[in-house]
């Protein structure tokens, strides 16, 4: 039962404790897997290579590379997966109550390939409404590396219809 419908989306990830937010707005492509699983896809702009300063002098390409963002939504478990032709990518596991994976691979300038970094997130709470295709998820995690706490999260997505 493989069923697909294109909606306007906002992503966003908000620290608790740190000065880091940011918001994606744009069309996603939506898949109805089963009853309560979904895939959602879409596309959100690359981080730029340079820093804004040296973007005014030496603009990047007409059309920037895109990043594919793609979620595997269910009330029990998140999975989000970000690629980019460039050098850089990551996966993040959540359920809630349990310590999943955050992976990034890292690609340095050299032909060696990619270097992997692996921090630990804990879910406390994944909230999935909507019927019966999702109009809202959220997530609130805490990301650790080691016994170093990095952060408290939230990540809202709002599916319009």
């Amino acid at each position: 039962m493989l069923t697909h419908h294109r909606r306007p989306v906002c992503l966003s990830l908000v620290s608790t404790d740190l000065p880091i937010w940011s918001t994606v707005e744009t069309a996603a492509t939506l898949y109805q897997k089963d009853q309560e699983r979904f895939h959602l896809l879409l596309n959100e702009p690359s981080i730029p290579d340079q820093e804004p300063e040296q973007q005014a002098i030496a603009p990047n390409e007409q059309n920037p590379r895109r990043r594919l963002l793609w979620l595997e939504i269910s009330p029990y478990r998140v999975i989000m997966t970000m690629q980019e032709s460039g050098k850089w990518s990551y996966r993040h596991l959540w359920e809630p109550g349990v310590y999943g994976v955050s992976r990034y691979w890292l690609q340095g300038d050299s032909l060696k390939g990619y270097e992997l970094l692996r921090l630990r997130n804990y879910t406390r709470s994944l909230t999935l409404e909507g019927r019966p295709l999702p109009q809202h998820l959220c997530l609130e995690y805490e990301l650790w590396a080691e016994k170093v706490q990095l952060g408290c999260y939230v990540l809202n997505l709002q599916i319009h219809h």
